[in-house]
């Protein structure tokens, strides 16, 4: 039996999405075929919200629907200490700890030079034109436990310590 062409690049698209595999992606396909109109629509509105409002902090590179974003402009936060993550998800995995009251900076990946990832492709520069700012103290390395996070938790290390910064790697 054939499927119809709509419901079938419903599950082309799906199946693009990070871990959902072809029967994820039927199973999701019917699921939202058999879902009310106004509960798809809601879906529908978010994706193209999501995509129409959220961005990136210009100053810690996280994702915010505001710009500079909640952690950079709270009053409450540390601005002498930032922990330096890989990605945006690692803010949210720092905060849900509820220890670190400092800033953050997001590199926006990590050092990979078999995928064509060096230094100029992160956003080393803006931590560095941070930490020119005179106000930091510290910064915390919470780059991800593999290769490529301990390459850059290292080459992050040596480009901060001579700034006479303590840096610290968790």
């Amino acid at each position: 039996m054939s499927r119809p062409d709509t419901l079938g690049k419903l599950i082309e698209q799906l199946q693009r999405l990070p871990g959902i595999g072809a029967k994820s992606a039927q199973r999701l396909a019917f699921h939202i075929l058999k879902t009310p109109r106004e509960d798809v629509d809601r879906l529908a509105d978010a994706m193209r919200e999501v995509k129409e409002r959220v961005t990136y902090c210009s100053t810690c590179s996280n994702i915010t629907d505001v710009d500079p974003c909640y952690y950079c402009t709270h009053p409450d936060r540390d601005g002498r200490i930032i922990c330096v993550v890989e990605e945006p998800e690692n803010v949210s995995a720092v905060e849900k700890t509820r220890q670190f009251n400092g800033l953050y900076h997001v590199l926006m990946g990590a050092l990979s030079p078999l995928h064509g990832v060096g230094p100029d492709d992160l956003k080393i520069k803006d931590l560095l034109a941070r930490v020119g700012s005179g106000n930091v103290e510290e910064i915390i390395l919470a780059t991800n436990p593999n290769v490529e996070g301990e390459a850059i938790a290292i080459y992050l290390a040596k480009l901060l310590k001579p700034l006479g910064l303590r840096v610290t790697r968790i």
